[in-house]
C-alpha cells in the first residue's frame, strides 16, 4: 500500500537524495520533490532513482527540482540543508552558517505549504528546529527534529553486537540534545525485555554509551570528506512513516516542552507519539536523579545553542 502524501526533501546531498530514494521504495509518499539549489543535481539524481522503479517495484513519483514552487501543498517537508561536518568539528561548530541556511530554506517552503509538517535534519539539530519555529511561526506540532530516533538506532546496534544476538531483540532510547551530551536511558534499553544493566558490566554499558555518543563523530572520521547518511535516512523514514500512515508510533524526536522532564522553551530529543497531525503528545518517562541530572545538562546545552541563535539577530 502507497500513502497518498506529498513529501518534499530539501537538499539534494547523500542525506536528502537517500532519503527521497528510501521514501519512495518504502512506499511512504505517492510523491516525492527532491529539492537543491545545484542545477541538474537533483534532477539527475531523480532520474536516476525513477530508472530503478521497474526494478524496485514502486510507483510513486520522484521530481527533482530548483523550484520551490514545486514544493506547494507538501504534507511533509524534511530540511536536510546546510554544511556537512568535517573531521574535527563537533555539530555545534555549524551553528552560524546553517542556521542562514535553515532560515532561507524555511522561508521558501512555509510560503507554499503552510499546513505541512516540517521535519528538521540539519546539524546543531535542536538549535535547526528551535530556528525553524522562530522562522516559520507554525505550531509546536508541526515542527519535529530527527536525532533520537537516529542515536537510539546506533545505541541498539552496538548493544545487539554486544549481546550477539539480532537487532529485532533489541529496543533502547536516547533523549536529550543530539550531541555529546545526550542521555541514552539504559534502564529502558533491553535485550528481549531484560535491561542492559542486567546482562553487562558498568564498564561495557559506558563502553557502548560513549560510542553512541560519538557515533556521528566515528563515521566522520572515517570518511574524512563526508558525514553519516545511510543511517540518518533510515531514521528520517522511521519518523515519515508514523506521520504518513497516522502509526500513532512512540519515539525519540526533538518536540517542543513546555515544562515536560523539568524543561520549557526549547527543543530536545524526547519520547514523543508521532502521526498525520504531527507530534501528538510529549510521553513522559520516569527518570532516576541521574537521569534527570543528565537530561537537565543537557537541555541547558540546547538552551546555550538557542541563545546563540538568537544572538545573531536574524529575525
Amino acid at each position: 500500500m502507497i500513502s497518498n502524501v506529498k513529501v518534499s526533501v530539501i537538499g539534494a546531498g547523500h542525506v536528502g537524495a537517500t532519503t527521497a530514494m528510501r521514501v519512495l521504495e518504502k512506499n511512504l509518499a505517492k510523491t516525492v520533490i527532491l529539492l537543491d539549489i545545484v542545477d541538474g543535481l537533483p534532477q539527475g539524481k531523480a532520474l536516476d532513482e525513477m530508472e530503478a522503479s521497474p526494478i524496485e517495484g514502486f510507483d510513486g513519483e520522484l521530481i527533482g527540482t530548483n523550484d520551490y514552487k514545486d514544493t506547494a501543498n507538501s504534507d511533509i517537508i524534511v530540511i536536510t540543508s546546510g554544511l556537512p561536518r568535517k573531521p574535527g568539528m563537533s555539530r555545534d561548530d555549524l551553528l552560524e552558517k546553517n542556521v542562514k541556511i535553515v532560515k532561507s530554506v524555511t522561508e521558501q517552503v512555509v510560503k507554499y505549504s503552510p499546513n505541512a509538517i516540517l521535519l528538521t535534519v540539519t546539524n546543531p539539530l535542536d538549535a535547526m528546529v528551535y530556528t525553524v519555529k522562530k522562522v516559520s511561526g507554525f505550531d509546536d506540532s508541526h515542527i519535529v527534529g530527527m536525532a533520537g530516533c537516529l542515536d537510539s538506532a546506533r545505541f541498539s546496534r552496538f548493544i545487539a553486537w554486544e549481546a550477539g544476538c539480532s537487532v529485532k531483540n533489541v529496543n533502547s532510547f536516547v533523549l536529550g540534545g543530539h550531541g555529546d551530551t545526550m542521555v541514552p536511558l539504559t534502564r529502558y534499553s533491553t535485550v528481549s525485555g531484560v535491561p542492559i544493566t542486567k546482562l553487562f558490566s558498568k564498564e561495557r554499558v559506558e563502553a557502548i554509551i560513549d560510542r553512541t555518543r560519538k557515533g556521528g563523530g566515528e563515521i566522520v572520521k572515517l570518511l574524512k570528506t563526508g558525514s553519516a547518511y545511510y543511517a540518518t535516512s533510515s531514521a528520517i523514514c522511521q519518523m515519515v512513516r508514523a506521520i504518513s500512515f497516522d502509526t500513532k508510533e512512540i519515539m525519540p524526536c526533538a518536540a517542543a516542552l513546555h515544562g515536560e522532564y523539568g524543561v520549557d522553551g526549547i527543543f530536545a530529543g524526547v519520547p514523543v507519539k508521532l502521526g498525520m497531525n504531527g507530534v501528538e503528545e510529549v510521553v513522559e518517562f520516569d527518570l532516576t536523579n541521574e537521569e534527570k541530572i543528565l537530561f537537565k545538562a543537557s537541555a541547558d546545552h540546547v538552551k546555550e545553542l538557542c541563545n546563540k541563535v538568537d544572538s545573531l539577530k536574524l529575525f
